[in-house]
Formats: structure tokens, sequence, C-alpha cells
């Protein structure tokens, strides 16, 4: 049984895997200052739900863009299941190519994401993480990371524009009735949602200019996702909240065989 874990700078997502069957899935808050053992018997009572304990747990692989709990996790790993996760970064293989100035300021969770979306759809392929921020993978047909760009993420630039104006309230994100807002609170969701629609649609299209990425798929990963894809359905062609978690397996598997 295999642990996965991608950890975020807002959630940890945590992934059980039975053999390829993603069994289990589950999101905690990233708490920089959580203890191993906080996170150990948080994953423990997790494990619990399905019947499970620490002893099943027979490898164990994490990203990381939370730099202070890597060693929180890595050492809650190695003590509790007794087994050393794999950390992702540029130096792991991932079944992709890095074309990119400087590999080491790849975060891993746009390097997994990639290697993820090349391995389970195909090349040319661009991927999208609506998280904390909004990042734009490109992996070519030959499987070349060749860059992409970053954004900030739909939630993050909502909580920017509450604290900055102090007389927008918090809203939920969720698509209004109509792209013309009649309130305060269906102009922000307004702007929000089909802004951000926009803004994909607009770095898809400039993308799909270039030679290597004639013809790419889109594929769209992320607590918002779904809430995008919904707004230009013709947009993105494959919405897969679990292609983090996936891509994490897949490079275990790659990196075990070594």
């Amino acid at each position: 049984m295999l642990l996965a874990m991608d950890i975020g700078n807002t959630n940890v997502k945590i992934g059980i895997f039975k053999g390829d069957e993603l069994a289990y899935t589950w999101r905690v808050s990233t708490v920089a200052s959580h203890t191993a053992d906080e996170y150990g018997m948080v994953i423990y009572d997790l494990l619990r739900q399905g019947g499970h304990t620490f002893e099943d747990v027979d490898g164990a692989v994490m990203s990381s863009v939370a730099p202070s709990l890597n060693y929180t996790i890595e050492h809650m790993c190695s003590y509790y299941t007794g087994k050393r996760p794999i950390v992702v970064d540029h130096r792991t293989r991932a079944g992709i190519e890095l074309c990119y100035d400087n590999p080491s300021e790849l975060g891993a969770d746009r390097m997994v994401g990639a290697a993820a979306a090349y391995r389970f759809y195909g090349g040319p392929v661009i991927e999208v993480d609506f998280g904390s921020a909004t990042t734009f993978n490109l992996v070519t047909a030959e499987g070349k990371f060749i860059g992409g760009a970053i954004a900030p993420g739909v939630k993050t630039a909502t909580e920017s524009l509450v604290h900055t104006a102090a007389k927008l309230p918090r809203v939920e994100l969720s698509t209004p009735e109509s792209i013309v807002g009649t309130s305060t609170k269906s102009c922000m969701q307004s702007g929000i949602i089909y802004g951000y629609a926009g803004l994909v649609k607009y770095m898809v299209a400039k993308y799909r200019t270039l030679p290597e990425m004639k013809g790419a798929k889109v594929v769209a990963t992320g607590g918002l996702s779904e809430l995008i894809a919904g707004v230009e359905p013709e947009l993105i062609d494959i919405t897969d909240r679990a292609l983090a978690l996936k891509g994490l397996k897949y490079i275990y598997d790659l990196n075990r065989a070594k």
C-alpha cells in the first residue's frame, strides 16, 4: 500500500494506493507549526477509517511547495511507517525532460502535474492547476516540459480583493446566473469566475499558436477546476482532480525501479 502526499500552500492532499487503484483520498490543512506527531495522528485516524494502520504502508512518496514542512512530513513518514519517502524534486525521474532555465527553481507540484498529464493523457498537453496559484504547464509530444505561466490563484485573488477593498464582502465562489452582475455579490462572482475563465481561454489560445503545442489537449486539476470547466466546457478537455496523486504514484514507480 502506497502513501502519497502532495503538500501545497493551503492543503495537504493525501492518497492511498492499493496497487494501481487510488483507494482513498483526503485533504488536511497545511499548518507549518504542526509537528510530525500531529500529522502522524491525523493520518493514523484517516487510515483507521479505511480499516488500515501504518503497518500496511509499504512505500511513501511526497512533493512539496511548503519547505518548512518538508522535514516534518519526511520524519513523520519514516517514524510511523518505517519507510523513507521519495521526495520529488528536479533530480527525480518523472518521464519528462525539463527544458527549464533553472530546473531547481521548478516547483515540485508543477513537475508532478506536467508529468502526470503527459503520462496519462499524452502530448502535446497543457496542464492547468487551479490551486493557491493558477499554473500553466506545457509538455510537447516528445515529452519536453518547455515552461508555462504562473498567475494568482482564484481564491488568492479573491482574498486579496476583499482585504484591499474595505466595502467588498467575501462571496461564495460559484457561477452567477448572468455574466452581468446586478448586485455587489454577483458582480464579484462574475469578475472572478468569468474573469479567470477568460484568462485560461486567452493563455490556451496563445499556447496553441506555438508549433510544438499545436492541437494540445487541456487538462485541468485543482479544487476549482470543475467550476471553471463548467463556465467554458469547450475549453477544457479533461478535468482530473486526482492528477497530482496519480502523478506521485507514477513517479514512485519510476524511481522505485532504479
